[in-house]
């Protein structure tokens, strides 16, 4: 897959947006532990840029994959990783299955004013006891005539104290665990609804990331996603672009590493620039050879997925390797940057304590190594 003048316009007016925008006010986000989402998020939609690959009919640019891929890449131009993650759930994992499944009516109640930036959107999937194994959710969907009447909690929800609506995934039936489950556009503030708790993180400082109650929640049926009992097959399609996303943080590992080594050539120590030591320079060439692999196998991952591909173990193998490969780049960066690395006010620090969630969040190193091996026809049967 390359990149083609269209891919690289949309790059470069994101990348103005975003030195105009958002990396003058990450230090103070960074610092109140929130962004103010409604405000970004509003011109960022004013500009096309939460409907890429949308459709058209919902005002969306109706783009594939790629240049979704490309847009993921330049967000990592931002000065944190917390902005940008909270960008990625309202435009590759709280919306995929709603634009792919849902009924006119709920993609224009929900869809349309999230493209627009006019809604902030979260995904309601890990629960306190049931995070990578989403089968094991417990949060229920009740019919009650025409309503949906909701009970349950969801954890590590991002952008949950200021969110509109939730894609939310709960059991709706007591049948087996991967058909018994409903995606379902689910209102923020309706009776019921509670914020438990903002939950405070080693990283991703800006994101705001939540504990969400549902005591006796009413939703009207009709803001179903798609088919009852399909949810699970659906979250599932989702994690494929969730995972390609993650997978493009590659890019910020790059960045990373080009800000090291403008740092270690101005770093003097026993009379010499740090940068020509020849182990620094050979563990730097090493580094960045991972991410250019990173970077190649999500590209061939997307490019088959554009193509109509399933690429549920290549997927699988890109999130796993860039979130590896971040915690390896991350990790060597602090240490050449020495003292300076463990200051929380540098970037590398930064980006040290945000890239650790990539192994963790959108299905842990563990479970894509399960996905991986089945598929191989080493385990039983592939989610």
């Amino acid at each position: 897959m390359l990149f083609t003048a269209e891919h690289r316009a949309l790059q470069d007016s994101l990348r103005r947006f975003i030195d105009s925008e958002i990396n003058p006010h990450v230090e103070a986000w960074e610092k109140a532990e929130i962004f103010p989402a409604h405000e970004v998020f509003a011109r960022m939609g004013a500009l096309g840029f939460l409907g890429i690959t949308k459709p058209v009919v919902y005002g969306g640019l109706g783009l594939d994959y790629s240049y979704a891929v490309a847009f993921a890449e330049a967000l990592r131009h931002i000065h944190c990783g917390g902005v940008p993650m909270a960008i990625g759930v309202q435009t590759d994992m709280a919306t995929p299955a709603l634009a792919r499944h849902g009924s006119e009516e709920v993609c224009r109640r929900f869809l349309e004013p999230s493209i627009r930036g006019e809604m902030v959107a979260c995904l309601g999937v890990s629960e306190p006891g049931a995070g990578s194994d989403v089968a094991s959710i417990r949060t229920t969907a009740r019919k009650d005539g025409n309503d949906y009447r909701i009970d349950g909690t969801k954890m590590w929800t991002t952008n949950g104290t200021q969110a509109d609506w939730m894609c939310l995934l709960a059991n709706t039936s007591d049948g087996p665990a991967h058909r018994n489950k409903t995606l379902i556009c689910l209102p923020m503030k309706s009776p019921g609804v509670t914020v438990a708790r903002k939950l405070r993180k080693v990283g991703m400082h800006a994101s705001d990331t939540a504990q969400i109650h549902f005591d006796d929640v009413r939703v009207p049926q009709r803001y179903r996603i798609g088919e009852e009992g399909m949810g699970f097959v659906y979250q599932m399609e989702q994690f494929q672009e969730e995972r390609l996303w993650a997978a493009a943080s590659a890019a910020a590992a790059g960045n990373v590493l080009l800000e090291t080594v403008d740092y270690l050539r101005e770093r003097i120590a026993f009379g010499k620039p740090l940068l020509e030591n020849q182990f620094i320079q050979f563990k730097l060439a090493e580094l960045q050879t991972e991410v250019e692999c990173v970077r190649a196998l999500l590209y061939r991952a997307t490019e088959l997925y554009v193509a109509g591909e399933d690429v549920l173990q290549l997927a699988s193998m890109a999130k796993l390797k860039s979130g590896r490969v971040a915690r390896e780049v991350a990790d060597w960066c602090v240490q050449f940057w020495g003292g300076m690395g463990y200051i929380e006010e540098t970037r590398v620090n930064r980006y040290w304590r945000d890239s650790r969630l990539g192994s963790i969040g959108g299905g842990a190193d563990e479970v894509m190594l399960g996905i991986i091996a089945r598929t191989m026809g080493l385990a039983g049967r592939s989610r």
